[in-house]
């Protein structure tokens, strides 16, 4: 079988780390809250670099103060212990105010990415299509919560690092260069100069530490990208089982439960251990590294005082600077399982903001269903067919104009996508040919399979769900002619009423929600199948009544074919030897 061509949505998901930051910088840059971005950022900056010449300050302290020590001197001892005293309270405040501005900037940044991924995964249709995009597709919920607070946690954290790092190095390297600036190896007979030999010790040092750092640890990038998939299953599969307990207990599938979740869990504990064994692996280097750093500022400052350059303050204060540098020229090797955390959680949240952003409509053939506007009054579909894995479904009719207040039927044959013909008729399966003409102005009502969407809240704001307001004897009555009287007291309260309501209640609130808005067009999938005799008589009644100038059209089966409320009858069947030919290969 040959590969299925990629999707537009696919390869936008493959882009390099600087695209997918330069894409999510650029998101920031529109949001909301910007300026509080720009302003947060900029003092985060002025206070590093006031904390760095803090930190400058309090390294030439060392200087003085050992060297009292040195000498035995009290009074100048007490003296610079009242100057430590005044530098260090100074970095104090400079440390709390940068911790308030870094956590602030994670929060502002948090709310500008998850109001820019909702926005984008909330327009219209948009996030029904991203169900069928690829494994980018699955768990969005869990990049926009979990994985957005990730990196913008290590984003903050780690720039703010970085920043910090370079301005240190900035600083002490020209210290280290300055204590160092004439020192000589005596080699060969004669002295050979090396000057800032400190400084370059440091570079060369922290270089080192870097290449083993990269080299042990690349893996984990991918090992941590894994393992937040297979959270994302474990975190669904336990999601789906509370959401069907009912069922699952009434089938006694608690055993089968329980295998899929360990399934899940099983999955996640092996890629969290390639995880563990990568940072074990890289726990040699850092560790090593950083028992090494104990000694080796002293021992690289060692020759300064040997030699007679440097006094016992000088050494402590040389050995104080290379410390600072060499902290900040590693900060790459203290820092790459935290790295490798943020790319990996940056794949994720740039993969899902590229795919939202990308055309999820467009086929590798171009295929599509065309949608146009209609005069008012009419509804007109021309030629539709719905394309689908096992092949194409069309209408028998070549061409269907309703008018407003008439019934049509269409009645699947056995094997075709009835539910996604309705869901072609709503845009929301545009993969076909044909064209659906929709009337211009007018409001089209949706019913889908099933029990409608009822969102927690109220039972008004269920019943009106997406519609505006509507007074309260509107609410009653449109219950009433369904049915459900007895729910009247209760639309002012609060409730989860997809377990509140039987399935009979939640299906007759769905079309009491068309009685309500009394639309022009009312498109339904298997509304009726659900309902027993008298049930069906009632919504029968209505719709012929109440909803008597609305025009129908309904896909169903051929039991439903009711004559006094269709006026049309098509079909839906397979269009032959319409198999694609990624599955016949």
């Amino acid at each position: 079988m040959s590969a299925a061509p990629q999707t537009p949505a696919e390869l936008a998901a493959k882009t390099g780390v600087v695209r997918q930051v330069r894409e999510l910088l650029g998101a920031l840059r529109v949001s909301a809250v910007r300026r509080t971005l720009a302003a947060l950022t900029g003092g985060i900056v002025v206070v590093i670099a006031i904390t760095a010449y803090g930190q400058i300050e309090l390294n030439s302290w060392n200087k003085p103060f050992y060297d009292a020590i040195s000498r035995r001197d009290v009074g100048d001892f007490i003296m610079q212990v009242g100057i430590f005293a005044v530098i260090a309270g100074g970095l104090l405040v400079l440390n709390v105010a940068q911790r308030w501005l870094v956590e602030t900037l994670q929060l502002k940044m948090r709310e500008a990415l998850v109001t820019d991924l909702v926005g984008l995964w909330l327009q219209p249709r948009r996030a029904f299509w991203l169900q069928g995009s690829g494994p980018m597709g699955a768990h969005p919920d869990q990049r926009m919560h979990d994985d957005t607070l990730k990196l913008c946690d290590l984003s903050i954290g780690l720039g703010v690092g970085l920043l910090q790092a370079a301005m240190l190095f900035g600083s002490f390297a020209s210290v280290l260069w300055v204590l160092s600036k004439d020192f000589s190896i005596f080699f060969d007979g004669r002295d050979h100069a090396l000057p800032g030999f400190m400084l370059w010790a440091a570079i060369v040092y922290a270089i080192g530490g870097s290449l083993m750092t990269y080299w042990i640890g690349r893996g984990l990038v991918s090992r941590n990208a894994e393992r937040y998939a297979r959270e994302g299953e474990l975190r669904f599969s336990l999601t789906r089982i509370n959401e069907h307990l009912d069922g699952i207990s009434l089938a006694a599938g608690e055993a089968d439960e329980k295998r899929r979740v360990a399934m899940h869990l099983g999955d996640v504990l092996q890629a969290t251990s390639r995880v563990v064994l990568g940072l074990t692996n890289l726990t040699w280097v850092t560790s090593g590294f950083g028992w090494v750093t104990v000694i080796a500022p002293t021992l690289v400052a060692a020759p300064l005082y040997f030699s007679g350059k440097v006094s016992f303050g000088g050494l402590m204060m040389a050995a104080a600077a290379f410390t600072q540098a060499q902290s900040s020229l590693r900060w790459f090797v203290d820092n790459f399982s935290l790295i490798a955390d943020w790319r990996a959680t940056l794949l994720r949240v740039a993969g899902l903001r590229q795919v939202l952003a990308s055309d999820l409509e467009a086929l590798p053939d171009g295929s599509r269903i065309a949608y146009a506007e209609s005069e008012a009054g009419t509804l007109a579909i021309e030629a539709l067919e719905v394309r689908a894995w096992t092949g194409h479904d069309r209408l028998d009719a070549g061409a269907l104009v309703m008018h407003a207040g008439q019934r049509l039927l269409i009645l699947g044959t056995p094997g075709t996508e009835k539910t996604l013909l309705f869901r072609a008729l709503a845009g929301l399966w545009p993969w076909g040919s044909g064209t659906v003409r929709r009337p211009r102005g007018e409001t089209i009502h949706y019913m889908p399979r099933g029990t409608p969407y009822l969102p927690r809240g109220t039972l008004a704001e269920a019943l009106s769900y997406a519609m505006e307001p509507y007074p309260r004897e509107a609410m009653v009555a449109a219950l009433a002619s369904v049915g459900l009287q007895r729910l009247a007291p209760l639309l002012e309260t609060t409730g989860r009423w997809e377990r509140e309501l039987s399935m009979d209640e939640q299906l007759r609130l769905g079309f009491a929600r068309v009685v309500l808005q009394a639309p022009p067009w009312l498109v339904m999938d298997e509304a009726f199948g659900a309902f027993d005799d008298d049930t069906l008589e009632l919504i029968i009644d209505v719709l012929t009544t109440k909803l008597a100038h609305t025009g129908i059209v309904h896909i169903g089966s051929a039991g439903e074919a009711h004559d006094r409320l269709f006026t049309q009858v098509v079909h839906l069947v397979k269009v032959p030897d319409a198999v694609p030919e990624e599955l016949r290969s």
